[in-house]
């Protein structure tokens, strides 16, 4: 497809779906390979990823250069005590990391490892993460071989830049040192062994001979075991190809953060304290992990890849359709879908996240909202009528749960205070409502068109009412003089004492079509422009913050008011700064950031735990296809 828009032309594409390829068995060639394959950053040997530079040196180390070097196995890298070397790759990566030791100490040696998406917090301590401390605790690796040595499949980190590998000055004394050795189910309580307020990840004996400590290292490399679903991962089904080299970049690093997102079901989870009422775990503060089971099946997507690793539904309105238009891996879509539906509360309402969420009543009005948009998507891409059909009962009870809270303002009532972390959840609320008005309509297109059900068809009359209602409703937010609608009735609603105007429900007013005005539309999308910073779009209703994931919806809003230029302009402007930025990964999508530019996000006391690969920022990998270009489905699979 060709055109022009904002500045660009020559525009190529492909998505899968207009071409019949099986959502059930992936290709492992690349669909259209052509120049646009060079923005691809899924590496070319998944399991050989090797790091591009030294970034740091320091201590008794001698030629760091040969851990570049792999083809030369004649030369190694010794590091001895207090020696530290940081790795740099040439994108975030993730996997297991392995080492081809060529010499060792008599006695054992640890090798130490600190990982990092950030160049900010590469050094001696990972970045994090758990929210109980400010830095996850370094894995050491015990190594008393030659050979090639590789950290268990446990350890899998999911997402990091940079490695930082180095042997301590001084071992801990016994019964101290953690190391790759230790379980995360062991049942020694060891909380009371801290060295300067740190642990290390294991349990072990110190060395005995400090003096004997070394270790020769000819190669390092990451075996990646992140987008298990193929295994070629540049062979995409869909493609973005422009004459703008920033939007080819912001494309593909959408793609790229979706597959590093996609995991092993097995490799789940890194919220340790919340694992535990599963599993038991007595692993300690700080430490992580990557084994527990939070899906069945082969590959599941995730809402991060570093963490928490887990199937969240606010993911679904964004990340799905961005899976669709690039790797096209909807059946690790399907096994998100199913975590959440098999832990589906008695009254109908739906956890916000997978195992091991779900045993304690975790519930959000709106992330339940975006599980039910993550039925449609799947739908809508895949045309699976059979699994839409075995789920159809549970959709029902779930959106009949939801429905029931539009009461006689028309606005949704919201009684869960979670959200994306953003405060002010409660109440009748803008961005929920929205929401569901968009559920509303697909939901009568599922039941007219796939599933044609007669017992749902009967409910149309009552449900178009509520539809009708809420198009009413929503006018009690309107500010008339900001030119936006407030986030609630009441003190955060127009002329409130904490008076709002939100980026997320405005941009949902717009992209679900409740503002029917198109006067108001383009107003709205125009009052949202005006707010931009140098940095991109801020998330009034979440201080100091600048939200990709808010943004996404901003993109879609900014479209649905004819405003397409401005969508294009966002994506420039903020995808671009994440790409180009400092502190940032310059490969993925950022959770989030503040508004001064700084990569820490403020819904974290602790920079380091932002994620760096969040599914849920992906939002330009579908706009660019199916809202630029214009490469829609109207229908399920496109067909009618």
């Amino acid at each position: 497809m060709s055109g022009y828009h904002a500045g660009i032309h020559q525009v190529a594409s492909h998505v899968p779906f207009t071409a019949g390829i099986s959502h059930i068995s992936l290709q492992q060639q690349a669909v259209f390979p052509g120049p646009w394959e060079k923005y691809i950053k899924a590496p070319v040997n998944r399991t050989h990823i090797r790091p591009e530079r030294i970034r740091h040196v320091e201590g008794a180390v001698s030629v760091p250069d040969a851990l570049l070097d792999w083809q030369d196995a004649e030369s190694s890298a010794t590091l001895e005590p207090g020696g530290l070397v940081i790795l740099e790759f040439s994108e975030n990566v993730a996997g297991r990391a392995c080492f081809n030791v060529t010499s060792v100490g008599k006695s054992r040696t640890y090798l130490a490892l600190a990982y990092s998406e950030s160049p900010c917090f590469a050094g001696r301590l990972p970045d994090a993460t758990t929210d109980r401390q400010e830095r996850d605790l370094p894995l050491f690796l015990p190594i008393n071989t030659i050979g090639t040595t590789c950290v268990r499949s446990e350890f899998v980190r999911g997402a990091f830049k940079y490695l930082t590998i180095y042997i301590p000055e001084q071992p801990p004394s016994s019964g101290d040192i953690w190391s790759e050795e230790h379980s995360s189910s062991s049942s020694k309580d060891l909380e009371g062994h801290l060295d300067n307020h740190q642990k290390h990840l294991g349990l072990q004996d110190a060395p005995s001979h400090l003096d004997r400590r070394h270790l020769s290292i000819s190669s390092v490399h990451i075996n990646c075991t992140a987008f298990p679903s193929n295994p070629n991962p540049r062979a995409y089904t869909g493609y973005f190809s422009s004459s703008s080299k920033l939007l080819n970049r912001v494309w593909y690093s959408g793609a790229y953060t979706l597959q590093l997102t996609t995991i092993d079901p097995a490799e789940g989870s890194a919220l340790i304290d919340y694992n535990r009422q599963v599993d038991n775990n007595h692993s300690p503060q700080g430490s992580w992990y990557s084994n527990f089971s939070i899906a069945n099946g082969s590959a599941v997507t995730t809402d991060g890849a570093k963490r928490d690793r887990m199937a969240y539904s606010g993911d679904m309105a964004i990340a799905v359709p961005g899976i669709a238009v690039s790797t096209y891996d909807m059946v690790a879509v399907r096994t998100a879908l199913d975590s959440l539906f098999i832990r589906q509360y008695a009254d109908g309402s739906l956890p916000y996240a997978g195992p091991p969420m779900g045993y304690s009543g975790e519930f959000s009005d709106t992330y339940h909202l975006h599980a039910l948009l993550g039925v449609w998507n799947y739908a809508l891409f895949t045309n699976d009528v059979p699994w839409l059909q075995s789920h159809w009962g549970a959709y029902l009870q779930a959106f009949e749960y939801s429905l029931a809270k539009v009461d006689l303002t028309g606005l949704f009532h919201v009684t869960s205070v979670h959200d994306w972390l953003r405060p002010g959840m409660t109440g009748h609320n803008l961005e929920a409502t929205s929401i569901m008005y968009h559920v509303l309509q697909n939901t009568f297109r599922m039941a007219d068109e796939i599933i044609k059900d007669p017992y749902a068809r009967a409910q149309f009359d009552r449900w178009r009412s509520v539809g009708d209602s809420m198009e009413r409703g929503i006018e009690i937010l309107w500010c008339e003089n900001k030119g936006l609608y407030g986030d609630n009735v009441g003190r955060r609603g127009c002329g409130g004492a904490q008076e709002v105007l939100p980026q997320d429900g405005n941009s949902w007013a717009l992209l679900s079509g409740i503002v029917a005005n198109q006067t108001r539309r383009f107003e709205i999308s125009q009052k949202l422009r005006n707010r931009w910073t140098k940095y991109g779009a801020p998330a009034t209703e979440f201080p100091n913050v600048i939200s990709p994931f808010a943004s996404s919806f901003e993109l879609l809003g900014h479209c649905a008011a004819g405003h397409h230029d401005a969508a294009v302009e966002l994506m420039q402007l903020m995808w671009g700064y994440v790409l180009d930025g400092p502190g940032f990964t310059n490969s993925t999508c950022v959770e989030g950031y503040r508004i001064d530019g700084d990569i820490q996000y403020p819904a974290y006391w602790s920079s380091a735990r932002n994620s760096h690969a969040h599914g849920w920022s992906t939002g330009p990998t579908m706009v660019l296809l199916t809202q630029i270009l214009g490469i829609k489905l109207e229908t399920p699979l496109g067909r009618t």
